[in-house]
């Protein structure tokens, strides 16, 4: 009783919030708020990587009784503005959660669609101008190997084309999960050491973090994290890279995501003192 309660309530309060949105919209009271927090973020440092878990696409659908593959793609096109917000900051590293090794393990139907609406954006990725405009190199990370093939190819092409671009960087973790990023880092290490490539001596953090799948990328940790949703967990996401990130966790389902929420969790970070154990 008391879970039905619970979304009972955390849907009243989505639609109270939509509510209030549009009321501010129409108002212009959202606009002149906007403008006064980019004052208030842009004459300070700006993260330079930010990492976003892109949580509550199938709340979303269920409240709007939607199928749930109906809230991913709300999400997916959520990506396409929050990528151009974050671009026009001037962030030079983005990373996104798109699809985890448990997310694999869901329902048949619903993973098809799934997978079905990452494949028919990665299509669109490969024909998004500001990739080249910006100088943006893309990568998977995650097991991609065991992904469909369309997308496996998508995912090369649009790797290969961006391969030489550095002014930006797009991550999208895909197939993946941070235990298994480590475990595989580990299996590497263990064949260059039996290969004698590695001496196990001189194995220290700097030499392991370049096992990682993020090993090849010059800013791998983020400096934020943000999970929408409300949820308060980190989900298996970069267990090692967000050591010493800043996270924010927002209670707003990720197709809902406004430019003064990030706005916001910029703010947030820049109030705190990063002192990174010291």
């Amino acid at each position: 009783m008391n879970n039905y309660f619970a979304v009972g309530v955390l849907g009243l309060r989505s639609k109270l919030i939509s509510a209030f949105n549009r009321l501010l919209h129409i108002l212009g009271i959202y606009k002149v708020y906007e403008r006064y927090l980019l004052e208030q973020i842009k004459c300070k440092p700006l993260p330079s990587h930010i990492a976003l878990i892109l949580d509550g696409n199938r709340r979303w659908a269920r409240e709007r009784n939607l199928p749930p593959w109906e809230g991913h793609e709300a999400g997916a096109r959520k990506v396409e503005e929050v990528l151009d917000w974050c671009l026009k900051l001037g962030i030079k590293t983005v990373t996104l959660y798109v699809l985890s090794t448990e997310n694999l393990k869901r329902d048949p139907r619903e993973l098809k669609k799934l997978l079905e609406v990452i494949d028919k954006h990665l299509g669109k990725a490969l024909k998004d101008e500001r990739f080249h405009k910006y100088r943006i190199r893309f990568k998977a990370l995650g097991r991609v190997d065991i992904l469909p093939e369309s997308i496996k190819e998508k995912i090369k092409r649009l790797e290969e084309t961006t391969k030489n671009y550095d002014r930006h960087f797009l991550n999208i973790c895909i197939a993946y999960g941070g235990r298994s990023e480590i475990v595989d880092a580990v299996k590497k290490v263990i064949r260059d050491v039996m290969s004698g490539k590695l001496d196990v001596n001189k194995l220290n953090e700097d030499i392991f973090k370049r096992y990682l799948y993020t090993g090849d990328l010059p800013n791998p940790e983020p400096d934020l994290v943000i999970r929408t949703s409300g949820e308060i967990r980190i989900s298996n996401f970069l267990l090692y890279q967000i050591a010493y990130s800043e996270l924010i966790f927002i209670d707003v389902y990720w197709p809902e995501f406004r430019k003064i929420d990030l706005y916001r969790a910029i703010r947030t970070y820049q109030r705190r003192h990063r002192r990174f154990g010291r």
